[in-house]
């Protein structure tokens, strides 16, 4: 296990979850994610991927929302649960992710190469 898939692991943990409106996609779009993180998501071709790009959409979603949600990248995850990334439609834990939590998020992403989902 690499050491950036244990940090993965460790900030997967710290994100608290909580229920989405079912088919709602407001907070869906094509982000970027690590080579580790990539490596858990569903393939798709490029010509998914360019679909989903036109669309200005995740190549993951589907007709009822994310079709790869259990392994969704981090900043996926952080949608909804901080502040500066709030749910358009007011959804959220009970106890938010912490800034520290988010900080670290967004320097492991700044700091792990990343490829558009």
């Amino acid at each position: 296990m690499t050491c950036t898939h244990r940090k993965i692991e460790h900030l997967r943990r710290q994100i608290p979850g909580f229920a989405c409106v079912p088919g709602c996609h407001d907070c869906c779009g094509p982000v970027t994610a690590s080579s580790e993180e990539m490596a858990r998501l569903p393939h798709r071709s490029a010509s998914q991927h360019d679909e989903a790009l036109a669309q200005w959409n995740c190549v993951h979603l589907g007709p009822n929302g994310c079709e790869a949600y259990d392994e969704r990248p981090l900043i996926c995850r952080l949608f909804g649960t901080t502040e500066s990334l709030p749910c358009p439609r007011g959804r959220g834990p009970e106890t938010p992710t912490t800034a520290q939590v988010e900080k670290q998020v967004h320097q492991l992403i700044a700091s792990t190469r990343q490829v558009l989902v």
